[in-house]
């Protein structure tokens, strides 16, 4: 198990995301800062960052300052995991751009 940490302090609230240029995440959106919801109590614990991301897997978006919130698999076509709610977009109309991105690499 990875570990989790106390409560996160992002329940229904919007934070800053900084994105890694050149990963499927910065491709999606297109910029390198964004700014995405939240609704957890949870987040990664620090001492096994070396263990999570010692492979392929690795943090793609960093928020300030320097958390992980979220992951691409380098060699997949498209595999990532975040921690933000990029779906919440939809209930504004908008099509999420990670999910753009996601049915654009299907074709």
């Amino acid at each position: 198990m990875c570990g989790l940490r106390e409560a996160c302090s992002l329940v229904e609230k919007s934070g800053e995301i900084l994105l890694k240029e050149g990963t499927r995440l910065y491709q999606a959106y297109g910029k390198p800062r964004i700014t995405e919801g939240y609704h957890c109590n949870y987040g990664l614990n620090h001492e096994y960052e070396p263990l999570l991301f010692g492979g392929s897997l690795g943090p793609r978006r960093m928020t300030s300052p320097a958390k992980c919130a979220g992951w691409s698999l380098s060699g997949h076509s498209f595999f990532v995991a975040v921690l933000f709610q990029p779906e919440r977009a939809a209930l504004r109309g908008e099509v999420p751009p990670v999910v753009a991105s996601f049915v654009a690499a299907l074709q």
